[in-house]
């Protein structure tokens, strides 16, 4: 099986080595997306609806790099700064997941800047080209 690394144009850089996404056969696996702009800085800094959709929409393009869409998802991973942001995470989160929604579990955790508030991971099967 083929795997092959997916970092859409026009992505900030990873904090790590490591890439955005990866397809290994039909599943494309995302990164931890984190509220981060092409210039290296937080995107909506303080503003947790902003982020979860920034991080949404750049999960969505990465997705779309590997041949796949939102409704593709079958697993995501949140991970909050507060748990506190729970309710307005799930508020954005229904707009892009209010059919079928994915599995996913929600934990709260420090994340790599103290700005950032939101990151989300995914697990996506898409059918076979």
């Amino acid at each position: 099986m083929s795997v092959t690394p997916l970092n859409p144009a026009g992505l900030a850089a990873p904090l790590a080595p490591y890439s955005v996404g990866v397809k290994a056969g039909n599943t494309i696996y995302v990164s931890g997306v984190l509220p981060l702009d092409t210039d290296g800085k937080t995107f909506g800094a303080g503003d947790v609806r902003k982020q979860t959709r920034f991080v949404i929409e750049t999960i969505q393009k990465i997705l779309h790099e590997g041949g796949g869409t939102l409704q593709d998802i079958a697993f995501n991973t949140v991970i909050l700064k507060d748990m506190a942001d729970y309710a307005s995470v799930n508020e954005v989160y229904r707009e892009f997941f209010s059919e079928s929604p994915p599995a996913r579990y929600c934990i709260a955790a420090k994340l790599v800047r103290e700005d950032f508030l939101v990151e989300i991971a995914s697990i996506a099967h898409v059918s076979p080209a």
